[in-house]
């Protein structure tokens, strides 16, 4: 499923590139407003910080909302209490794009995600064009070497890269790299099976002074605190907040201490 979906995503920004070429969408980049100090952002407080999602589908749910106007739901996050949005821009199983990040960013003043399958700088220089501020890289989809090569080519740019995890091989590797912000996955994007007790059981590895990120398996007040004692700092929800009233989901998730 992983390589399917990096396959996608790559075989797309190929068919982008065809009509924008490399040269344009990097001048689209330069020219974009300086991106968002995102760890400034989502650094530790005395509650859960929350990076909220702007999701339609995913290939273990199927469609999940049909989110007509990205914007409108960005702001009811911003405003509610999310410290950062993330956007789906994925095709093809996830039914997002570029446009909902370029109209996302329009709507906010947080810092903005591209969720992504990112393989390539193209990509990259596409999230910054659009106002992506972080850019995510999945240690199980990327050789050590690229991702080394994709963070260094993000932080350029003022990006901030936010490494993906889902074992504690991954957290090492992730580690290894000076990572500032470190999500632990509860899904395996293999098989999408989800480990509700995955995060606590990596987060001892991950040292103080970075920000540690529990992503999937939140969708009550219940799961927050769970992950908030086994010590993190931000939650990443996204099929809670599309499928419930975002607003009062969201403000209980932040009132988590």
């Amino acid at each position: 499923m992983l390589e399917e979906l990096y396959a996608g995503s790559v075989a797309d920004a190929a068919r982008r590139a065809e009509s924008i070429s490399v040269s344009q969408v990097e001048r689209a980049a330069l020219a974009a407003k300086p991106a968002l100090n995102a760890l400034a952002f989502l650094a530790p407080a005395d509650h859960m910080k929350v990076l909220a999602e702007v999701k339609r589908a995913s290939p273990s749910k199927g469609e999940m909302a049909e989110i007509a106007d990205p914007a409108a739901l960005a702001t009811t996050y911003a405003t509610n209490g999310a410290s950062a949005i993330s956007v789906l821009t994925e095709e093809r199983r996830f039914k997002g794009s570029l446009e909902d990040l370029v109209a996302v960013r329009a709507a906010v003043d947080v810092p903005l995600l591209r969720k992504d399958f990112i393989a390539n700088e193209y990509q990259i220089l596409e999230a910054r064009a659009a106002g992506a501020d972080i850019v995510l890289l999945i240690v199980a989809g990327l050789a050590q070497k690229d991702i080394v090569r994709l963070k260094d080519f993000a932080g350029q740019l003022g990006m901030t890269a936010f490494i993906e995890t889902h074992s504690a091989d991954e957290v090492s590797r992730a580690l290894d790299l000076g990572v500032s912000l470190l999500g632990v996955n509860a899904r395996d994007l293999s098989t999408f099976e989800t480990d509700r007790n995955l995060f606590a059981k990596l987060s001892p590895m991950i040292p103080d002074g970075i920000i540690k990120v529990a992503e999937s398996a939140v969708r009550t007040v219940e799961d927050v605190i769970n992950y908030r004692q086994g010590g993190a700092d931000v939650v990443l929800v996204g099929e809670a907040l599309v499928t419930n009233d975002a607003a009062t989901l969201l403000q209980a998730f932040t009132n988590v201490r």
